[in-house]
C-alpha cells in the first residue's frame, strides 16, 4: 500500500507560528523533502526533530520527484516543506502533488503560514475576491506583458517580489496599471515587519530615496469596473503602442486592447496606424 505525501506549511519568520500538528507530522514522517536542507535543518533542530532529509527544489524537481514517488509507492510517508510558507503554492511542489495524483498516492495538506494571505489580510484592500500572481518575471518584456494582461483585472492582485527587483516592478506597475492603491508588506511575522499603505506612484517615489530591504508581498487594488472606466480611443492607442514596444504583433495587440475595452477593433487599428 502506498504511503502519503504531507504538505507541511512552515513559519515565514516567527517560529512560534509552527502548529503542533505540523510538528507532529514531521515527527511521524519517514523522511522529509526540503527546498533547502540547510534551512530546514534549523527548523528541525529547534523542535528536536531528527529525520532523514532529501533535497527537492526547482532545479532537481524531475529526478528528485521520481525518487520521492518511488519511496511513496513502497509505503513510506514523506513530509514536503519549503524554506517558508505553504508548499506547492507558487512552488515546484505542485509538480510532486500532480505526480502523486497520477500514481494514486494520497496527498494531505497540513495548513499554516502563507505570506500572500497574511499580506492580503492587513492590506486594507478588498479581500472578497483576489488573484494571486506570484513573482513577475525578471525579464522586462515578459514582466510588462504580464502586467498589461492585468490592466482590466477588477480583483485585488497579490504579488511576491524580491528587494533587488522592487523598484523596476513598481515603476512598471505605475506606468501600466495606473496610480492604484497598493500595500507593500515586508518581513511579515519577523522583527522588522512593516506594511506601507500608499499608491503605486507614491511607492515609486518612496523607494527612489529608500533602499528596499527584505522580502515583499505587494497587494494592488483592482481596476474600476468597465462601466465606471470608459477608455478613450487615444488611451487605447497608447495601450497598443506599449504592447508593440514589448514585442507583441500589431493585430494581437489591437485584439487584446479591443477585447479589454469597448473600443471598436477596426477603429483602433486605423488610429494606431496613424500614430505609428
Amino acid at each position: 500500500m502506498a504511503g502519503t505525501l504531507y504538505l507541511v506549511a512552515t513559519p515565514i519568520g516567527n517560529l512560534g507560528d509552527f502548529s503542533p500538528r505540523g510538528v507532529e507530522t514531521l515527527e511521524k514522517a519517514d523522511f522529509i523533502a526540503a527546498e533547502d536542507t540547510r534551512v530546514s535543518v534549523k527548523l528541525l533542530n529547534h523542535f528536536g526533530i531528527k529525520k532523514p532529509l532529501v533535497s527537492y527544489h526547482e532545479h532537481n524537481r524531475a529526478s528528485a520527484g521520481q525518487a520521492i514517488l518511488a519511496r511513496l509507492l513502497e509505503g513510506e510517508t514523506c513530509a514536503l516543506v519549503t524554506d517558508a510558507g505553504t508548499p506547492a503554492i507558487s512552488d515546484p511542489g505542485e509538480d510532486l502533488v500532480r505526480l502523486c495524483g497520477e500514481n494514486g498516492v494520497a496527498v494531505e495538506a497540513i495548513p499554516g503560514c502563507c505570506a500572500a494571505i497574511c499580506a492580503l489580510a492587513v492590506s486594507g484592500l478588498p479581500t472578497g475576491r483576489f488573484t494571486f500572481e506570484g513573482f513577475l518575471s525578471a525579464n522586462k518584456k515578459e514582466r510588462r506583458m504580464a502586467l498589461m494582461r492585468l490592466q482590466n483585472e477588477e480583483r485585488t492582485m497579490v504579488f511576491h517580489e524580491a528587494p533587488h527587483k522592487l523598484r523596476v516592478t513598481l515603476a512598471d506597475m505605475a506606468e501600466i496599471l495606473g496610480d492604484r492603491p497598493v500595500a507593500l508588506c515586508r518581513e511579515l511575522t519577523k522583527l522588522h515587519e512593516q506594511t506601507l499603505r500608499t499608491t503605486l506612484a507614491q511607492a515609486v517615489a518612496f523607494y527612489g530615496e529608500k533602499e528596499p530591504r527584505g522580502e515583499y508581498v505587494l497587494v494592488v487594488g483592482g481596476a474600476q469596473p468597465a462601466e465606471e472606466s470608459s477608455v478613450t480611443l487615444e488611451e487605447g492607442v497608447r495601450q497598443v503602442l506599449r504592447l508593440r514596444e514589448s514585442g507583441m504583433k500589431m493585430k494581437e495587440a489591437v485584439r487584446m486592447v479591443a477585447g479589454q475595452t469597448d473600443l471598436n477593433k477596426n477603429d483602433l487599428y486605423e488610429a494606431v496606424l496613424k500614430a505609428e
